[in-house]
């Protein structure tokens, strides 16, 4: 009588768990690395070339809950809007100027379509951005 297990070396496995564990982890580690990284950092130079038609400007007018009114970092009045923008927007130029407006949600939308009816008198495009704080 044999009392020695006969092994049968044809079905020798390896332990996969820690494996599985292991990879389990890296993968949502590099998943959330990937969400986390910012596409804009790749740096590339591209080709520049001179052009005789000049770019689009755009003047930024922000306004804030206690109506005080900024023309790019300057602090104006809000009754000199007119004349302020009208500084800032080049005349006679072939491409239309734009005026992006930047409100705090608590502003009224009366200041805000007053400062969209100033910059369409000046012959100006408008769009605006409501940002809650």
């Amino acid at each position: 009588m044999s009392l020695r297990k006969k092994f049968n070396e044809d079905h020798a496995e390896v332990d996969t768990g820690p494996l599985n564990d292991i990879l389990f982890i890296l993968m949502f580690f590099f998943l959330i690395i990937s969400t986390l990284a910012n596409p804009n950092v790749i740096k590339m130079s591209n080709p520049k070339a001179e052009s005789k038609t000049k770019a689009k400007q755009s003047v930024i007018v922000s306004i804030n809950k206690d109506r005080v009114v900024y023309v790019g970092q300057q602090k104006i009045n809000f009754d000199s809007l007119e004349s302020n923008l009208r500084t800032h927007i080049i005349t006679g130029d072939t491409t239309k100027p734009a005026v992006v407006i930047n409100a705090d949600s608590l502003v009224a939308w009366k200041d805000i379509v007053k400062i969209m009816a100033v910059a369409r008198k000046l012959g100006a495009t408008t769009s605006a951005s409501i940002s809650s704080q």
